[in-house]
């Protein structure tokens, strides 16, 4: 049996030294965060997209003349299920961040044709839609501000010397941050509240 030499176990020491000190487990563990969150954005996208035909079926039962709007918030799902987003690839996440801007917006339009329907806002199965959407949409907003958090940690750590050394030597850079292009409007939720009264007409 072969005994390494004293000047192996030396470089080798030397070697996990620099490396556990370089920021590359830092890099490691910023990155799944940046992952893990992503992954729950999606997730929760999803959870709105998968209670969308539930809605437009239940809203077409009593607003069937309402067909462009209920048309609108339709096409808007399809497309975002068309989008393949790369969160690393900054025209690919805009592209992503527009359809499901598109998605909110449609939503909204929905929900303020509802107000002239009370014998809608009074079904069971529609104020259980309508509680879940909500609760969906403050997912939505937490899972995005992790997501921005996390990507903001990332690229802080990439960045920041010695660790931007070790970043270029094994290739992280930073990544692009999720925005929307119109920050005032999307910014805020589509309401859904119907509690309201219907205006009178």
């Amino acid at each position: 049996m072969r005994i390494p030499s004293l000047s192996r176990l030396l470089a080798a020491a030397l070697l996990v030294s620099v490396l556990s000190g370089c920021g590359y487990n830092d890099i490691q563990s910023a990155d799944e965060a940046t992952k893990s969150s992503w992954s729950e954005v999606l997730n929760q996208y999803q959870r709105r997209a998968d209670l969308i035909p539930n809605l437009v079926n239940t809203v077409k039962g009593y607003a069937k003349q309402e067909k462009d709007v209920l048309l609108g918030v339709t096409e808007a799902r399809a497309k975002v299920g068309q989008v393949k987003v790369d969160p690393s690839d900054p025209a690919s996440l805009k592209q992503f961040e527009q359809a499901q801007g598109n998605v909110g917006s449609a939503l909204s339009r929905l929900m303020v044709i509802v107000e002239n329907y009370p014998q809608l806002k009074s079904d069971a199965n529609f104020r259980d839609l309508q509680a879940q959407l909500e609760g969906t949409e403050n997912r939505i907003a937490v899972a995005r501000k992790r997501y921005i958090d996390a990507i903001q940690g990332y690229n802080v750590l990439v960045r920041r010397f010695p660790v931007n050394l070790t970043a270029m030597v094994f290739g992280y850079e930073a990544r692009p941050q999720f925005t929307v292009e119109n920050e005032r409007e999307v910014s805020r939720a589509p309401s859904v509240n119907f509690d309201s009264k219907p205006a009178a007409k």
